[in-house]
């Protein structure tokens, strides 16, 4: 008997927890340790921040869901991981033994490293808001409730050392959105701010026409914007900017005025995966090979924002790649099939395709794109705009919260519609 323990419950760790226990014989025990004692669809925290939805819409309590597929839950936060002794030591002092480890924590959020940035209830200066969790996009909303009895200059982008820019531009355009059915877009001038070398590089090198079609967007919509953006500091309601030309020499110096903004941050690994020794990279992510597993541990997987990827270019300002929802789902399947392979005896040989979806909402429209895989060169490089990825973003989030209520991974349908598109999670 294997006990597998699962560290955080969110787009990665809870998908992988169903799909293990379908996997699995039943006599292998399966845990997830989750900070939280709830699970959060963090795709619509952009749609939380202005209104369009309520908190209890896109989160949902962990254990009863768990429970119900044989899954035990500890909604605990993770203080050490003794990788040698195989051990999990839990805040307030409990242990946990393991045999498999897979770490799905998602990101640190590193607020600190531009001063003034970020909430100040999540270490941040106060200066900034962030959509990265529930609570922050709760937050900005109220901040946003009293912002709009008395409008202003708004400034919503990504700090040096970003990686996920997808939803900066998707909440830059809800707001647009949002501002124009309360009939105050005109008393709001907006300016997007981003470490990118130029719009709709996303942290991808592109992705098909995304530089031009993003471009359009912005100009459509008046909003100005800065790339190659290394934000050094903020103020209250000033934010510093130092632009650097394509070689990377200061190009301008700008100071950015606002009443209101959103800026996402750089991300680290949690503090416990971190301090692992040999497990992570310099910033904190897991190094892992081809299989999805830690290169020092081979009983340690990792999957999502907290696994290292090297960036796909150089580019003057920092940035990172980001890690979107199918290519974690891949991940997950690789080390499903993986641990289920070893357990039987079998050596590990899955390696997903980090093949990527992503769809993104503009308020009242859309942009969607496939990269196959994610990591360039591609064998499939497409961008779409409509009104239909608007509609599908929606139907998406419920389909996924149902998912994860149901406990079903990877529904039948899901799966025979996606590899009649040619997109499957693991290599053939």
């Amino acid at each position: 008997m294997a006990h597998i323990v699962i560290i955080g419950a969110g787009i990665g760790g809870m998908p992988a927890a169903y799909e293990l226990r379908s996997q699995l014989p039943a006599e292998h025990r399966i845990t997830v340790v989750n900070s939280t004692d709830y699970f959060q669809f963090v795709p619509s925290n952009p749609w939380i921040a202005v209104g369009w939805r309520e908190r209890e819409q896109i989160t949902l309590p962990i254990e009863p869901h768990l429970a119900r597929k044989g899954i035990a839950f500890v909604a605990k936060a993770v203080a050490q991981i003794d990788a040698a002794a195989n051990r999990l030591t839990l805040l307030g002092g409990d242990t946990l033994d393991y045999d498999y480890l897979v770490i799905t924590t998602g990101p640190k959020l590193a607020f600190a490293e531009v001063p003034g940035a970020g909430p100040a209830n999540s270490g941040g200066g106060g200066f900034t808001h962030s959509i990265c969790t529930v609570d922050h996009a709760q937050t900005f909303f109220a901040d946003y409730q009293k912002f709009l009895e008395n409008p202003g200059p708004v400034v919503i982008g990504a700090m040096p050392g970003a990686s996920c820019f997808g939803p900066a531009y998707e909440f830059a355009f809800i707001l647009d959105t949002d501002l124009r059915k309360r009939k105050l877009r005109d008393k709001v001038p907006m300016t997007f701010v981003t470490s990118e070398p130029y719009i709709g590089h996303l942290g991808l090198g592109g992705v098909g026409d995304s530089k031009s079609m993003l471009e359009s967007e912005l100009r459509g919509r008046d909003m100005k914007w800065i790339t190659n953006a290394k934000t050094t500091r903020v103020e209250e309601g000033k934010l510093f900017v130092t632009q650097l030309d394509d070689l990377g020499n200061v190009y301008k110096e700008h100071e950015v005025g606002f009443k209101l903004s959103m800026m996402l941050p750089a991300f680290k690994g949690v503090d416990a995966v971190a301090a692992v020794p040999n497990l992570c990279n310099p910033r904190g992510f897991v190094l892992i090979d081809e299989f999805q597993r830690s290169k020092a541990y081979r009983n340690i997987f990792s999957a999502g924002v907290c696994v290292a990827i090297p960036p796909v270019e150089t580019t003057p300002v920092p940035t990172g790649t980001p890690k979107t929802g199918y290519m974690i789902e891949s991940m997950v399947g690789a080390i499903v099939h993986n641990i289920a392979d070893e357990l039987a005896g079998r050596p590990a040989q899955a390696k997903g395709t980090w093949n990527a979806i992503c769809l993104a909402d503009m308020g009242d429209t859309g942009a969607a794109f496939v990269a196959l895989p994610q990591i360039p060169p591609r064998n499939v490089n497409w961008f779409k705009k409509g009104k239909w990825v608007h509609l599908a973003k929606i139907a998406f989030e419920k389909y996924f919260m149902r998912k994860m209520k149901s406990g079903n991974s990877e529904p039948i349908y899901e799966k025979y519609v996606l590899k009649l598109l040619g997109i499957m999670r693991l290599k053939s």
